[in-house]
């Protein structure tokens, strides 16, 4: 167990995630806290920690960039071409995520003076959902992939007795069971693009939320983080769980 857990540390994204769930689960508790009377000392601490682990977890994106470039060259050579633009569409806003990152890194640690930090700032939300949105534009393709599968799999298994019993008297409720058996079944036998798809779609509620597309609330920004955290802890420590292309 010890042995397993050194390995996880010693990987950056491995640290990463562990920051990163940590600094959410510190805001969702600020969050929960903060109108509690004689917290004030708790939320307060709370929101420091919050902030070191995302200037910790800035300092380990650092080399990011250059990750992103290499993923950006491994994916443009996709044999599938919906899988090589989509891929390669989110590679490339990772590398400008990760260069606003670091213009923003710069400019917390007084390197450099005159950086408007809204406007990178801005920058970087937007960059991240456009990366977002296409991986999950990926994991649709792959789930849709899947149910595909499924239904051939199913139709030559037709002559069997042994499925599941679907509504006959209502062709439209028939077709609604059968499309929700496909995907069921297709989720329960690929987790790897069930667990990527709830990650993304946990992600994406904190860039809608930066550039006001959708307006939430810290509470609901640190529990989709939480949740998005320890999935990718998950991927991160069995491999055989995170989406291959």
């Amino acid at each position: 167990m010890m042995e397993s857990f050194v390995k996880f540390t010693n990987q950056s994204q491995g640290r990463d995630r562990l920051f990163r769930a940590t600094q959410y689960a510190c805001m969702l508790l600020s969050y929960v806290l903060e109108n509690k009377a004689g917290r004030e000392q708790v939320v307060k601490k709370l929101k420091r920690v919050e902030s070191d682990m995302s200037s910790g977890r800035k300092l380990f994106r650092l080399g990011n960039m250059v990750h992103a470039i290499e993923a950006s060259k491994a994916s443009i050579q996709l044999p599938d071409p919906f899988l090589c633009y989509c891929l390669t569409a989110a590679n490339l806003n990772r590398v400008l995520y990760f260069t606003c990152d670091t213009v923003l890194w710069v400019r917390s640690v007084d390197l450099v003076s005159g950086v408007h930090k809204e406007k990178w700032q801005h920058r970087a939300s937007q960059c991240y959902f456009y990366s977002l949105l296409f991986h999950l534009a990926r994991d649709l393709y792959v789930i849709i992939n899947c149910i595909e599968n499924e239904r051939r799999c199913g139709r030559q298994g037709a002559d069997h007795d042994n499925g599941p019993t679907l509504n006959s008297g209502n062709p439209l409720l028939k077709s609604l069971e059968g499309a929700l058996l496909f995907l069921c079944l297709s989720l329960k036998k690929h987790p790897p693009v069930l667990l990527d798809t709830i990650k993304n779609v946990c992600d994406l509620f904190s860039p809608l939320d930066r550039l006001g597309f959708y307006k939430t609330n810290p509470g609901f920004i640190g529990i989709c983080g939480l949740v998005s955290s320890i999935v990718g802890i998950l991927t991160i420590a069995y491999p055989q769980l995170r989406l291959k292309n």
